[in-house]
């Protein structure tokens, strides 16, 4: 969810490592000692989805720019100029579209939940009725059921945020949302900008400085530095799932290689058309 905090994308290290360790003597003494006020749960990631999402897709739509280029032959000019131009003009669509995305989400929620606060408002008893079935439906019996809601009704707004969750699924935004948005959208560019870059900065760095190298070295250096990236990005990512480091920076190394492969297949098949 874009109103999700940034703190909130981790899970703090002590209970993470009492569940990844299924050690209820840990999460036990975790919880008996923590501050009430700073325990958080992975929700929706925070800022991982536009930085882990952004980043991939900026240095997969860069690399497959090089090796397409260097499959049909192109000089290194033409594939600076390609990649830097297209890079750039493609992370700020994608943070530009992460933000007007958010913002769209969060005011049909917001929207969503004016609806139940009115229906409350006017006719709460159907509310209350239709929250004491669906949790008689989860298993709990009518009498605890109708204590449960009648008691959360008490509270309205409280009891509205919970409708929307258990009702209709969804996490009512707080009241900045559109600077969450908007921070969503930035973190999307920077992230697409800066790791759409590292395959390209290859042919300027090193023809600078290791002049007598050979052209074809350049895309052999791009090939690397994006490999290890994709790697590494693959097992930060590890971090905010139960997948294992290792498997999860092969799979998005491998998927980064294919998509590699296509594009530069791709291009030595075009070139040999036009030439």
């Amino acid at each position: 969810m874009s109103t999700t905090d940034e703190s909130t994308a981790l899970v703090p290290n002590a209970a993470r490592k009492a569940y990844d360790g299924q050690d209820p003597e840990a999460s036990k003494n975790f919880h008996d000692t923590r501050d009430m006020s700073t325990e958080m749960h992975q929700t929706e990631g925070g800022f991982l989805k536009p930085l882990i999402f952004g980043g991939l897709d900026g240095i997969l739509t860069s690399f497959a720019i090089v090796a397409g280029a260097a499959g049909g032959s192109m000089p290194i000019p033409v594939i600076l100029v390609l990649g830097f131009s297209n890079i750039f003009a493609d992370a700020l669509a994608m943070g530009v579209g992460e933000f007007l995305s958010s913002k769209a989400e969060n005011e049909w929620i917001l929207s969503e939940r004016m609806r139940e606060n009115w229906e409350m408002e006017n006719y709460p008893e159907g509310e209350i009725r239709e929250m004491i079935d669906m949790y008689k439906e989860r298993g709990m019996s009518h009498e605890d059921a109708v204590t449960v809601i009648n008691t959360m009704a008490k509270y309205k707004d409280f009891f509205v945020d919970v409708m929307m969750a258990e009702e209709l699924q969804l996490q009512v935004p707080e009241e900045d949302h559109k600077v969450e948005s908007m921070k969503e959208g930035v973190a999307m560019f920077c992230a697409f900008a800066s790791f759409g870059s590292l395959p390209l900065l290859g042919y300027v760095i090193i023809p600078a400085t290791f002049p007598s190298l050979p052209e074809e070295m350049l895309f052999t250096a791009a090939c690397v530095v994006t490999g290890i990236v994709l790697f590494l990005m693959g097992s930060v990512k590890s971090m905010f799932s139960a997948s294992n480091w290792f498997v999860c920076g092969m799979e998005t190394f491998l998927l980064g290689g294919a998509c590699a492969t296509l594009a530069y297949t791709i291009g030595q098949f075009v070139d040999g058309l036009v030439s």
